[in-house]
């Protein structure tokens, strides 16, 4: 027999008799309304009591709540539908599906009184220091007001004009009648853990059932057009180099479809679920990962704003960008809270956010994009940046971006790869029919580019980096040359292979491509061992002692004599002075810290020629 597996369940009875008691030492019963502690201590959450439950010790007691949002807390998109300014102290019945209808009796602060229309201002307490309350204005959920308006149209010509609403007083004979039969729905079946909002295009009924969200199914990742219309070009060649420039923004994303759709279910589950995780995407630089995460984050931000989805809040940082790692804490404190702090109390902040339980927290995504560049000695920021989101409160899904596939097996120590998890998306080099694709698809039957030529640009950029952005300097470089050679300026021909010759000539041939072909023997296999030991740690920098460990070891296997320490400080300084290399201003020795001042692309292209 297969062995079943038993979970405890505490399992919950509704008690009247017996009210909670709240942090005030109030008693709170069935049907009041009280404050209930939040994130921010002056604005506490509002929510009606529905019922009250425990468990049969009486420890363990909780409230089904009814909840409010403030005016402030309502989307643009839905106060819109209200056809007036909200008061700034006016709330409204709220039904969301982050949110969790059950509250512990720990986090009641005390009972306040809601009235309909203007209240009266009083006060209350919060953690023992008196503040001035707001007048408590209850109103219709603006998520149902569309359909509150539609269900007072009368005539068929009034409902060609929909769009044209006028603000609806609402009873309160007619809130409560909504109340009292939620109240008895629920009092029918067993307390829901979580209530789930109607779009504004539904109907009002009780069986009415929220849709599925529509997941785009192998779209292709689409990129938002310009504010400002472009300058028209004067001819073919010069719209085709307009629009072959790196800046330039095209219509769509080709080629990364399958990559598209992972990155979308994975996020959209997490926030749908209200949980938390994290996902390591790597590919060589040029393989289209930031602009296909962030076509994933503009097209959910718009499920969400249709209420196809909960809402979520999208957080950015760029490990380039930043002068300390650590300075990562203050930017996301600073982009989810707007508050600035230094990086060591930014960090207590952001623990404690995502430790303490909040039952209306929305999903927050973080995108950390150039990843190895937050590496320190004890990596407590990576730590803390995969650790968050294991945490049961949290609701973090944290999305990392890095050019390196197995750097969580190169740089992270156990406990930082362990919090990563093993969901991992990686984006593999272009092939040449997919460099020729995105060509293809950017000059969109602009007739510029001979098929010969785009397909030698093609395969030489596939075999060396498999990068797209090169490519498209290529072209470009290229589109220029053949119109500068055109004889008659407004009616140039057709990029051919000549062109795209002088142009690979010119990109593969700079100076310094130059200086490296010229340097002696042992600089050139200096170079080699940079890039090993680069690719080694899945860092673009590293000490010379590293790199001189990597350069004895060529020397050994081209069969040279291994040179010394001095001899090879003296490769390192030459290399700094051409600019190939840039050397720390220290004077540390064999601890100078080493980074090269050309691509990879570049050296590799160099040597190879040799």
């Amino acid at each position: 027999m297969c062995p079943v597996l038993v979970q405890s369940v505490v399992v919950l009875k509704q008690f009247h008799s017996v009210p909670l008691k709240c942090m005030d030492a109030e008693l709170i019963s069935a049907g009041q309304n009280i404050l209930i502690e939040g994130e921010d201590e002056d604005q506490p959450y509002v929510a009606k009591v529905l019922k009250l439950m425990g468990d049969e010790s009486g420890q363990q007691k909780k409230a089904l709540v009814r909840w409010f949002i403030r005016a402030s807390e309502v989307p643009l998109s839905k106060r819109k539908l209200l056809g007036r300014d909200p008061h700034p102290q006016e709330i409204f019945y709220y039904k969301g599906r982050s949110c969790d209808d059950e509250v512990d009796a720990e986090s009641i602060i005390r009972p306040v009184q809601v009235n309909e229309g203007a209240g009266l201002k009083g006060s209350y307490s919060v953690r023992g220091r008196e503040k001035e309350a707001w007048p408590l204005t209850v109103t219709h959920d603006p998520l149902l007001l569309r359909n509150l308006l539609e269900n007072h149209l009368d005539s068929d010509s009034d409902r060609d004009d929909q769009d044209q609403f006028v603000p609806l007083r609402t009873e309160l004979q007619s809130s409560s009648e909504e109340d009292s039969g939620d109240e008895e729905d629920e009092e029918a079946g067993p307390p829901k853990r979580r209530r789930r909002g109607l779009k504004p295009n539904s109907t009002l009924s009780p069986q009415a059932t929220p849709s599925t969200p529509r997941t785009p199914h192998r779209a292709t990742p689409s990129i938002p057009c310009r504010s400002l219309p472009a300058r028209r070009p004067a001819n073919i060649l010069e719209e085709a180099r307009i629009r072959l420039h790196v800046s330039a923004v095209p219509e769509s994303l080709p080629c990364r479809e399958a990559e598209f759709q992972d990155i979308y279910n994975f996020v959209e589950s997490k926030i749908i679920d209200g949980t938390g995780g994290c996902m390591y995407i790597s590919g060589v630089p040029g393989t289209g990962k930031t602009a296909t995460v962030h076509e994933v984050m503009r097209c959910l931000q718009h499920a969400a704003d249709v209420d196809e989805i909960p809402p979520f809040t999208f957080v950015e940082i760029n490990g380039m960008k930043m002068t300390d790692p650590h300075q990562s804490y203050v930017q996301i404190l600073q982009k989810l809270t707007g508050q600035k702090a230094t990086p060591d109390h930014a960090a207590a902040l952001l623990d404690k956010k995502f430790s303490s339980p909040t039952p209306r927290r929305e999903t927050t995504v973080l995108l950390v994009d150039e990843l190895d560049l937050l590496w320190t000695r004890k990596q407590n920021v990576m730590y803390n940046l995969f650790d968050w989101p294991t945490r049961r409160q949290a609701r973090l899904v944290v999305l990392t971006i890095a050019n390196t596939m197995d750097l969580p097996e190169r740089i992270m120590i156990n406990r930082v790869a362990s919090r990563l998890g093993l969901t991992r998306m990686s984006f593999q080099p272009y092939t040449f029919k997919q460099l020729q694709q995105i060509i293809t698809s950017r000059l969109d039957k602009l007739k510029a580019l001979d098929q010969d030529a785009l397909q030698l640009v093609s395969r030489k950029v596939a075999a060396l980096s498999g990068d797209a952005r090169r490519c498209l300097d290529i072209c470009r470089r290229a589109t220029e040359i053949c119109e500068h050679a055109a004889a008659d300026p407004s009616a140039p021909g057709l990029v051919g292979m000549s062109h795209v010759m002088e142009a690979l000539n010119e990109m593969f041939s700079s100076a310094y491509t130059t200086a490296i072909r010229s340097a002696s023997v042992q600089e050139q296999l200096f170079l080699r061992a940079v890039i090993a030991e680069f690719r080694r740690l899945g860092l673009e920098e590293a000490t010379f002692q590293q790199v001189f460990v990597q350069h004895q070891a060529l020397c050994r296997v081209e069969g040279l004599q291994p040179v010394s320490v001095s001899e090879g400080l003296s490769v390192c300084q030459r290399l700094g002075a051409c600019r190939l290399l840039l050397l720390e201003p220290s004077r540390l020795g064999i601890l100078q810290r080493v980074r090269l001042n050309v691509s990879q692309d570049d050296v590799l292209y160099a040597l190879k020629a040799d």
